[in-house]
């Protein structure tokens, strides 16, 4: 009797393995769904909701002012651009209408501030400008 009582004993931890291993095995897919899973109910309720109209926020660069001017509905970044930039400006700093227009499309793609790629030409324009954006829809945003 007592062989017999080793053969169960034997079975019994292959046993006990082989729930271990299942056990792990499923505990780890589920982490892997849930990490891969897109989050699409988490971003439509995190959804930006403004309050619809024309929202400005200023930059001064050597000692001129700009109006950066964003327009929004209830649920959209529709247009963002400078509204008094004249030719001196310009002239001074040939990169900023460039970098807005770039900023600014993919504002209106992402309809997000998170993750835009600076122009490797002009990144400290572009944060100057991007932080300008930021204030005027913060202005924008409902409460």
């Amino acid at each position: 009797m007592g062989s017999k009582t080793k053969i169960v004993v034997l079975h019994m931890k292959e046993i006990i393995y082989t729930v271990l291993f299942a056990v792990l095995a499923i505990v780890l897919i589920l982490l892997l769904i849930f990490m891969f899973l897109p989050h699409s109910k988490d971003s439509k309720t995190a959804e930006e909701k403004y309050m619809p109209g024309i929202y400005t926020s200023t930059v001064t660069l050597n000692n001129t002012p700009l109006e950066v001017e964003v327009t929004v509905d209830e649920s959209h970044i529709n247009s963002i651009r400078f509204s008094n930039l004249d030719e001196t400006v310009t002239t001074m700093y040939p990169l900023i209408q460039p970098t807005i227009e770039d900023i600014a499309e993919q504002i209106y793609e992402k309809q997000s501030l998170d993750n835009i790629e600076y122009s490797s030409d002009s990144p400290y324009t572009s944060q100057v400008i991007i932080n300008a954006i930021d204030d005027a829809i913060k202005k924008a945003a409902a409460k």
